[in-house]
């Protein structure tokens, strides 16, 4: 079945997002909370995550994809609300973006619902 363009945007948004876990390693420590422990083998394997859940996007098993990457999504939200409390991500980015991060995260998971089941 075809879907819109908007649907094959997605799957190639998590493919190269998931990628850049392996290209820049320390970015994605640098902003993980500090009580999660191993960070550099929950970058790559969040980033593995997000490069299957992309690639599953293309197969009949895209529901289950979806699913997955909502609850990815829901997981990734306590780092958007740790960067969001911790004055040192002032520096990376203005206090308005890290603000605008954690409504995305919905807004991303909602993408993902859109196209469920169809």
């Amino acid at each position: 079945m075809l879907h819109p363009w908007h649907f094959y945007l997605m799957a190639v948004i998590y493919i190269i997002t998931g990628t850049l876990h392996f290209v820049k390693p320390n970015t994605y420590v640098s902003i993980m909370p500090l009580y999660i422990p191993y960070k550099k083998v929950m970058v790559y394997v969040s980033g593995l995550a997000e490069i299957l859940l992309g690639i599953l996007l293309f197969t009949n098993l895209k529901n289950i994809a979806l699913w997955g990457i909502i609850i990815m999504l829901l997981a990734f939200i306590p780092v958007h609300i740790y960067m969001l409390q911790d004055k040192k991500f002032e520096k990376v980015a203005p206090k308005w973006m890290l603000i605008l991060r954690v409504p995305l995260q919905f807004a991303l998971m909602f993408w993902a619902y859109w196209y469920i089941n169809t």
